[in-house]
């Protein structure tokens, strides 16, 4: 891994790394595996989580598409990012395990939290079977089913699917949480890349643009993203007025445009820009 830049407050967090492709029984291992490496705390998919308990973050599987639920999962939203740091500043020294689907997802989530490198990469080879591994992906890709290791006690309000089951280790503890997993169905599909086409959100805004009342036809849209990974969307209309004002007319079509594309998408919109490049008689 490539060495990132270390937020000071960070320093005394040690950081290990819980590897392993989609649907190959990552979070169903997560409690051994952190007991194994004695670290406080576990990050699976947007979440903080500590002896089956979210302690902060919001979960990946509460977003309703693919697209937002990777960026959750990356900590790619401010607010979200924001937040987590913050509890590990208040957490002070303390150890992490970031369960991740590679090395290079690893290495994205520990440095978009600002964390030190992990002194230890565990891989799922190294604690399940060829046959678990296989038994778990077929589970997986035939019920669509996800296990997260914190209880359904407290899995309700941070997931957008179905709780289906949850199960319990074999081991007891004074926590009362501690060893649950909930067995859930996201309201989609983790497996396979996502990639969206700027030829598409191009296609889909000038859709949305010649909708709108006093819109002429026509319209052509650019866009290109942010450092973020933002969109910035700019959009050439023509205009009939009418009874509005043509800047209030682009002010509803800036409106429209940035929730659709957000909505339909899941990608954030940094900005979109209106050219009136025009007047025409609908």
């Amino acid at each position: 891994m490539s060495v990132g830049c270390v937020n000071p407050d960070f320093k005394d967090i040690k950081v290990y790394a819980f590897v392993g492709a989609a649907g190959t029984g990552k979070s169903q291992r997560a409690h051994f595996v952190a007991d194994y490496l004695d670290a406080d705390y576990i990050i699976d998919d947007g979440l903080v989580i500590r002896r089956a308990a979210i302690v902060a973050g919001r979960s990946a599987k509460a977003e309703r598409n693919q697209v937002r639920a990777i960026r959750r999962a990356m900590f790619e939203f401010e607010d979200h990012r924001r937040a987590v740091m913050d509890f590990f500043r208040k957490a002070g020294e303390c150890s992490v395990m970031v369960i991740a689907t590679s090395e290079g997802m690893a290495e994205r989530i520990i440095k978009k939290l600002e964390m030190p490198l992990p002194a230890r990469i565990v891989h799922i080879e190294e604690v399940a079977t060829p046959q678990e591994i296989a038994r778990a992906r077929k589970e997986r890709q035939r019920k669509g089913q996800h296990v997260i290791p914190v209880s359904h006690v407290l899995v309700r309000k941070n997931f957008a699917g179905k709780m289906v089951g949850r199960l319990r280790v074999l081991w007891k503890t004074k926590a009362p949480y501690e060893g649950e997993k909930t067995i859930v169905r996201p309201p989609f599909s983790f497996y396979g890349d996502v990639h969206i086409e700027p030829e598409a959100i191009e296609q889909l805004v000038a859709h949305i643009a010649s909708r709108i009342p006093h819109v002429g036809s026509g319209a052509v849209a650019r866009v290109h993203s942010t450092v973020e990974d933002e969109l910035c969307i700019d959009i050439d209309i023509r205009l009939s007025p009418g009874d509005k004002s043509i800047i209030a007319i682009s002010e509803l079509v800036r409106q429209k445009v940035a929730r659709s594309v957000k909505y339909f998408s899941g990608l954030g919109v940094h900005n979109v820009n209106i050219n009136v490049v025009g007047l025409v008689n609908l």
